[in-house]
């Protein structure tokens, strides 16, 4: 009996992937509106004979017979992007790197792709949504000049296979995956179906060509990758480039890597000749610090394996509303309002008729509980107008009882402080136990809890 094709349409979620015979305005699995898409896909019923084609291709291999040496990894002159892919590209790799239009996506990796032309081959650049005279207006701009880097327009998965496959070059950049698409499947580029078919694809190419491919992604407003979330799954790494398109920093966050330590973090500044690495972050944070301010506070943050110091701001102010504001810039805003009850309960701040706002400088998003400690001191100070101790790096967990905790790479955060010059570290009293003998030459001051780290914080 031959194959017959059968055309099924269904509807998918680009937020979570559920699959629906008809259409809802909400999706009934994830509760989000207007996510549902129309996707057509040919479905090939195969013969009965299918089960003897599907006979293995490959053999059980021992452990100890895998050799691994073609997976060496090919090293990045750009310092912060190959912290964050774990110490270089590794061949056959297929990379995810994502962001918000116009947040640079294509301009690091232009500068990656010329990078890598000069040092390793030939280096192909496939642009789906401009042409190649675009990009090479680009590349002047940015002082982008480079013999082996081949430039490509195109939007067919199977021609670029074919270029790829001709070409045979060192690196593949695809520029984005929302404009590719594959004749194989009857619906339009960007759709979830043409999504999750050509990034599938393309990962398969990777592995069976060798060569590493980037793949650029967009977002949607939620800030998550545009398509199915299958596609993060495929990948080998997801790279999300974040930042405030007003600010000139950005951090290109990895929260995947099959071959390396997730949650590294690279730091790059926005200029007119594209993404320059920043080598010390925490000092560009500080460059602009207002010393002698009430309402400011060093927290040391830990991003990866990175230690960073960041300053954080509080205002406070009598409310002319019955309902203060909390406003959050940075920080999650559930962290505040704890951090504001724990000030008002425990420790006996009347913040109730006070609007709180709250900013951490640079455009740096804080999600770990150890600079619970720096906010609070940032906000008691404004408060109060007392300020902080120029030369004072604060790190601690707050509890509900108004206890500091313990936190993890004390001493790793204590060594980057004493670095960037801080003289004394505010810390919970069992770290500046165990560490009294790895002080680095700064001075750690413990405390017990949150009244007595403002004690010790605040110069009245």
């Amino acid at each position: 009996m031959p194959k017959t094709p059968k055309l099924r349409t269904q509807y998918v979620c680009s937020n979570c992937d559920f699959i629906s015979p008809s259409w809802y305005g909400r999706c009934p699995n994830c509760e989000s509106w207007d996510t549902l898409v129309e996707t057509v896909e040919q479905k090939t019923v195969a013969s009965s004979n299918t089960l003897a084609s599907l006979a293995p291709r490959g053999k059980p291999t021992a452990l100890s017979h895998v050799r691994a040496d073609e997976f060496a990894r090919m090293p990045i002159a750009m310092g912060e992007l190959n912290r964050v892919l774990g110490g270089g590209i590794v061949a056959g790799s297929a990379v995810l790197v994502s962001g918000e239009p116009g947040i640079g996506k294509s301009s690091l990796m232009l500068q990656l792709a010329a990078e890598l032309s000069n040092s390793v081959g030939a280096v192909l650049y496939v642009s789906a949504e401009e042409s190649i005279q675009q990009i090479k207006l680009r590349a002047e701009r940015l002082g982008v000049n480079a013999d082996n880097l081949f430039l490509l327009n195109e939007t067919s998965l199977e021609e670029i296979s074919n270029h790829i496959t001709t070409l045979k070059p060192k690196l593949v950049i695809v520029d984005s995956i929302q404009t590719v698409y594959s004749e194989m499947i009857d619906s339009a580029a960007g759709g979830v179906a043409q999504v999750k078919e050509c990034g599938a694809r393309l990962t398969q190419l990777a592995k069976s060509s060798n060569v590493p491919i980037f793949i650029i992604g967009h977002v949607t407003k939620a800030g998550s990758i545009a398509g199915p979330l299958v596609l993060q799954h495929l990948v080998d790494s997801v790279l999300y480039l974040e930042g405030e398109r007003y600010h000139t920093y950005r951090l290109l966050r990895s929260v995947k890597n099959r071959f390396g330590a997730t949650d590294e973090v690279g730091v790059f500044e926005m200029t007119q000749e594209g993404m320059v690495e920043v080598a010390n972050p925490s000092e560009a944070f500080l460059a602009e610090r207002a010393a002698h301010a009430a309402g400011n506070a060093i927290a040391v943050t830990l991003e990866g394996t990175r230690p960073l110091l960041c300053e954080i701001q509080a205002l406070t102010s009598v409310t002319a509303f019955g309902l203060p504001r909390r406003t959050a810039n940075g920080v999650d805003m559930n962290r505040l309002l704890l951090l504001t009850a724990v000030l008002t309960k425990r420790v006996g701040l009347k913040l109730y008729n006070q609007d709180i706002f709250v900013n951490v400088v640079g455009g740096l998003k804080i999600n770990e509980p150890a600079a619970d400690l720096s906010v609070a001191v940032a906000i008691a100070s404004s408060f109060k107008d007392y300020r902080v101790w120029d030369d004072l790096a604060v790190m601690g967990e707050v509890g509900l009882s108004g206890e500091l905790r313990n936190i993890a790479s004390a001493e790793k955060r204590v060594k980057e402080a004493s670095k960037l010059g801080f003289k004394r570290a505010l810390v919970p009293y069992p770290i500046a136990r165990q560490l009294a003998e790895k002080s680095n030459g700064i001075q750690l001051v413990g405390a017990k809890n949150v009244g007595e780290a403002l004690e010790l914080a605040l110069i009245k």
